[in-house]
């Protein structure tokens, strides 16, 4: 299955950001009225705002929960719109991209990642009590250890279609520890949500599922069940792959397309300036990428990466995650405040759009 789907993404040509075909903004639409497949999404609307530095979103039970990165806060967002703080993340510390970064939530527990004073580390809470009284339990450690830096530290988290909980770690400025099987850097990680090795990955005895990244920033799953994980290039690419098991995606040998044997090449490639990608979303068969120093929402289709079009360009400032919301909606998520953006008057936001669901 995942073969046959990277041989006919691979039959059409592979773009650059020359190849795109490109819109200024979201289509207005009719919004009682739900978008059919092809459809572009709806014009956005603010679900919230006043938000600082946040970096991801989760549902817990129909509740959206969000991280801030410098505060180590999590949030919950009630149905008027407001923010409530369930928790501080302890010993988080903050300092240029670190922080707390991913969240993931999968029955009843909320796995967090997050830079320490003794590196990254994959922590798991229980959450208890009704919405608008959500409540965190006490920190048991899944995994610590993975490098972090003021750059490069990955963060994403997520749990996969096979119950798992698959996190992204960015090579934390040690470029050679991407290609390193004993380190736990500049990887795409696999755990189960007790933090035990599956005993299916690829590399025996370790969480490791691919290797060879720079700094991948997300991840999401096709109906299917293919991985797909969006990339930090330097300065020349950044990248969109389809992650097999075991699978090298190049980093440092390689920065996107570099045909060489043995090496996972992108499906698709950018210049930096026009994406940096974080936080990917499927719904529709179509990946919505947001983008940081892009400052926009792209959207390829897999059936066709090369038809890709780009959304809230300019309209939003810096982009930081994606998540398709139960009712089936895309929320993305704002990173003005980041302290690389412009910072927007009433800080970041959580933006609503309708997709097409097929």
């Amino acid at each position: 299955m995942t073969t046959s789907r990277r041989d006919l993404l691979r039959a059409a040509p592979l773009a650059a950001v020359g190849a795109l075909s490109a819109c200024s903004g979201s289509p207005r639409r009719d919004p009682s009225v739900s978008p059919e497949p092809g459809d572009p999404p709806t014009t956005d609307e603010t679900l919230t705002s006043g938000l600082q530095a946040p970096w991801a979103i989760a549902f817990h039970d129909g509740t959206a929960l969000l991280s801030e990165r410098d505060t180590a806060r999590i949030l919950e967002l009630t149905d008027d719109g407001t923010t409530r703080e369930v928790g501080v993340i302890d010993a988080v510390t903050p300092g240029g991209e670190g922080g707390l970064l991913g969240l993931a939530v999968h029955e009843g527990t909320l796995f967090s990642y997050a830079t320490t004073s003794g590196g990254n580390r994959i922590e798991r809470r229980e959450l208890g009590g009704e919405p608008g009284q959500l409540t965190l339990g006490p920190p048991e450690v899944l995994l610590d250890g993975i490098p972090s830096a003021a750059t490069h530290n990955g963060g994403r988290l997520k749990i996969g279609p096979d119950g798992m909980l698959y996190a992204t770690t960015g090579d934390a400025g040690d470029r050679s520890s991407a290609q390193d099987l004993d380190s736990l850097a500049g990887k795409i990680l696999r755990i189960a949500p007790d933090g035990t090795v599956p005993g299916d990955n690829p590399f025996p005895g370790s969480p490791v599922y691919s290797t060879g990244h720079r700094n991948p920033q997300g991840l999401a799953w096709t109906d299917d069940g293919q991985l797909v994980a969006s990339e930090f290039g330097q300065n020349t690419w950044d990248e969109l792959n389809l992650i097999d098991p075991g699978g090298n995606y190049g980093w440092p040998e390689v920065e996107g397309i570099g045909e060489q044997e043995g090496l996972v090449d992108p499906i698709l490639q950018w210049s930096p300036s026009e994406a940096s990608p974080s936080g990917i979303a499927i719904a529709g068969g179509t990946v919505y990428i947001a983008c940081l120093r892009g400052r926009r929402l792209r959207a390829v289709p897999l059936a066709d990466p090369p038809a890709q079009t780009e959304l809230l360009v300019g309209e939003a400032g810096r982009l930081r995650d994606a998540v398709i919301a139960p009712d089936g909606s895309l929320w993305v998520l704002t990173n003005t405040t980041d302290g690389r953006g412009d910072p927007a008057p009433d800080g970041d936001r959580v933006l609503r759009l309708e997709v097409p669901a097929r």
